[in-house]
């Protein structure tokens, strides 16, 4: 992303995640987007303010949480504070995030990492993981 490159918009599990996305949770004010990040859902409950994220579903139950976490702090940023939920309606299931002391301290982390990577004159050595093989990049390294 730091260098412009998007996704393979047409990849098919992009595809069954944006189909999921868009026909569940209708009562719910769907994708806004805040600078360079798009909430899947925005609501209020009592006063509070909770961002939805909708995924297909929790196999990949911590990369989901730290994404999450990710837009709480970039919304604490704005002065915003709000919970999170990610949203798995073909398991039926709900799980709360909140921003923790801990997490904030990982997402840092994890931010210096990636600054290091986006300005390093070359690109880390390609490896394969288990998110390859539904990754919307494949093409790009496997090619």
């Amino acid at each position: 992303m730091s260098r412009q490159l998007i996704p393979w918009q047409e990849n098919p599990f992009i595809e069954i995640g944006r189909i999921i996305s868009e026909e569940s949770y209708s009562r719910e004010r769907k994708e806004v987007r805040v600078e360079n990040i798009v909430i899947d859902l925005l609501k209020t409950d009592d006063g509070e303010v909770v961002i939805g994220e909708v995924k297909k579903s929790s196999r990949f139950l911590k990369s989901a949480q730290m994404q999450l976490a990710y837009y709480l702090l970039r919304l604490k940023h704005l002065g915003v504070n709000a919970t999170g939920q990610l949203l798995f309606p073909k398991e039926k299931k709900k799980i709360v995030v909140n921003l923790t002391e801990d997490i904030e301290d990982e997402l840092n982390e994890t931010e210096k990492h990636i600054a290091k990577i986006v300005y390093s004159e070359l690109p880390p050595p390609v490896q394969k993981t288990k998110f390859c093989s539904k990754c919307g990049y494949q093409e790009f390294c496997w090619a």
